[in-house]
């Protein structure tokens, strides 16, 4: 019986067809892999996936976190499957064998996981930011960190959070008052509330390792004065850390995430006979916000991935309820007593369906992809080599997060349009995926922020190395492609590439950062529209002159994006070409 979480037909086609991963069991970090054992790790996550974690979705989200006062409720499903994911050593399966981890390439890890993500995301939630949060003190923390800390989180019994946001302060860490005191055994005590923090409480684990941003006093002001310290709930004599639930939010989707608002240093414990939560310092003072920016990059394109599978599961749904559900007859059919046809059979549905189509498994495409690329910036042979693959994963990096999150979203509203009312019931799963997905385009980065990221920091920085470098690979796969006789689709890649430099040169010629950056969400949109023209033509490239069904899906897909989706950049870059103030202009009291 075929998946509706995720294909796996398509993931061995991105994993091996076209991004070749059993290549890198050349390695030395890979030598003790092969094509087997990636395979059996695929296996290993769909069983689990589908096994422990799809069957409590809609429980979960039913039933969501309850917070009496004293501690978190949540229906035991929950445990369950994360004891075992843990067991099933999968929180460590990118990390390296002497902490306990698999070692796999990231583009399998990245894959293993979009099957938890597909199948429940609000569960899957947990060892997600467990897996950044140790990777971050694999990176950044001491020795002693590492072995309190890290090696229990790979072994799944303690989980792990990011605390940045607090009331005030949402994305403008700069805002953040949270202090840590130092005292003169090397701790440090916080004081301080943080807010929208997911997995921040909970009995799911022995422990939870709180990653939290702080300014010592002294410190320089803004974000040059934020330090990262490592606060765990409970300490290491067994005592309970000063760190206490306020109260939990309630949310849109992901539900069985227990989003909470964390108080740190209220007294309510008293760890050595006082008050303030006991807190590590991570790396140095006042670089907190480097050091969390890799678990926030992470974390990025982690967002990404998430969105992509739900968007994918959706579209299997309504592909499935597409082949099934009968409804009308074909235009021009004149007999009233003919049979009626699966809705599949008209245009309008195949419409919506090669869309959703186009956009979820370009998206996988483009997380598989940033996924190899961090395989790269590890292994790659040469300095040069690894540092090119740096630079280009750090310029996709926004359009990896904010891409899916607003495009396979739009796959789960047209997966519901599929359905027709029964879509909008809750029957049907295809409505909770809409909502878990809206927050994708929220958390870890608003959109208008990826934006700003892109046009303000990633195609400018280095004197334009990173644009420069995404604009020479697309290239390439454009001369690739014209080789190959796609004449159409490399014309259109090259020429809307052309578009992105010619418009990134009259932003920023004008001289007038406000102006420039007033319009970036829309600069994020239309360029995450060729880099995704590009995906599809990668694939293309791929699936070279097989003709089974799988292909010829392949082709419709990339068909549909170059004619349907790709010209939709045309009226964005003259927009954006215009130098339009329209935005910059406007009197907030007439809105």
């Amino acid at each position: 019986m075929r998946s509706l979480l995720l294909s796996r037909r398509d993931l061995d086609f991105l994993l091996h067809d076209w991004l070749e991963v059993e290549s890198l069991t050349k390695r030395s970090r890979y030598a003790e892999h092969s094509r087997e054992t990636f395979d059996a790790v695929l296996e290993l996550a769909e069983q689990i996936a589908t096994d422990h974690f799809a069957p409590h979705n809609r429980a979960a989200d039913n039933d969501e976190p309850r917070f009496d006062g004293e501690r978190v409720h949540m229906i035991p499903e929950v445990a369950r499957a994360l004891r075992v994911f843990g067991e099933a050593g999968i929180v460590g399966a990118g990390m390296d064998a002497e902490v306990g981890g698999m070692q796999l390439p990231q583009a399998v890890t990245q894959a293993c996981f979009l099957w938890f993500q597909a199948a429940n995301i609000s569960t899957a939630a947990y060892p997600f930011l467990t897996v950044a949060n140790a990777n971050l003190l694999l990176a950044h923390g001491s020795a002693e960190q590492i072995a309190t800390y890290v090696e229990p989180m790979v072994a799944g019994r303690f989980f792990g959070t990011m605390c940045l946001s607090e009331p005030q302060a949402g994305s403008s860490l700069a805002d953040i008052t949270t202090r840590a005191e130092p005292r003169d055994d090397g701790s440090y005590r916080l004081f301080g509330n943080k807010m929208w923090i997911s997995a921040g409480d909970h009995e799911l684990s022995e422990n939870i390792v709180h990653l939290v941003l702080a300014k010592v006093p002294g410190g320089p002001p803004g974000v040059k004065g934020i330090s990262l310290f490592l606060v765990p709930r409970v300490l290491p004599d067994g005592g309970r850390n000063d760190v206490v639930l306020a109260g939990v939010n309630h949310k849109m989707g992901n539900r069985g995430t227990v989003n909470t608002l964390l108080n740190f240093g209220e007294g309510r414990f008293l760890p050595g006979g006082e008050p303030g939560a006991v807190g590590h310092l991570v790396g140095q003072e006042n670089r907190g916000l480097t050091y969390m920016f890799h678990m926030m990059n992470e974390a990025r394109v982690g967002v990404g991935a998430g969105a992509a599978a739900l968007g994918y599961t959706g579209y299997l749904h309504a592909l499935d309820y597409a082949r099934t559900r009968t409804q009308g007859r074909p235009a021009g059919a004149k007999d009233p007593s003919a049979p009626q046809v699966p809705i599949i059979s008209h245009p309008d549905v195949a419409r919506m369906l090669l869309a959703q189509k186009s956009y979820v498994e370009g998206a996988v495409g483009l997380i598989l992809y940033c996924a190899r690329l961090l395989d790269e910036e590890r292994t790659a042979a040469t300095d040069a080599e690894r540092a090119r693959a740096h630079l280009l994963l750090d310029v996709l990096t926004p359009i990896a997060k904010s891409w899916p999150s607003q495009w396979c979203l739009e796959a789960n509203a047209l997966a519901i349009q599929v359905h027709g009312g029964y879509g909008y019931t809750r029957e049907y799963a295809v409505e909770q995926l809409y909502r878990d997905n809206r927050l994708n385009p929220i958390h870890e980065g608003t959109h208008g922020i990826q934006g700003l990221d892109l046009l303000g920091r990633k195609v400018v920085m280095d004197g334009g190395a990173g644009l420069a470098l995404l604009l020479e690979t697309i290239g390439a796969t454009a001369t690739r492609a014209r080789a190959a006789g796609h004449t159409e689709e490399a014309d259109a890649l090259a020429a809307a590439a052309e578009r992105i430099a010619e418009v990134t040169r009259t932003l920023w010629a004008a001289g007038d950062p406000a102006v420039a950056l007033a319009n970036s969400s829309i600069y994020l949109e239309a360029v995450g529209h060729v880099v995704m023209a590009w995906i599809w033509l990668e694939q293309l490239l791929a699936v070279g002159s097989h003709d089974s069904d799988f292909h010829a899906g392949k082709r419709a897909a990339a068909r549909y994006f170059f004619r349907y989706e790709l010209p939709r950049t045309g009226p964005q870059f003259a927009l954006l070409e215009s130098l339009d103030r329209t935005t910059l202009d406007v009197e907030p009291g007439i809105l």
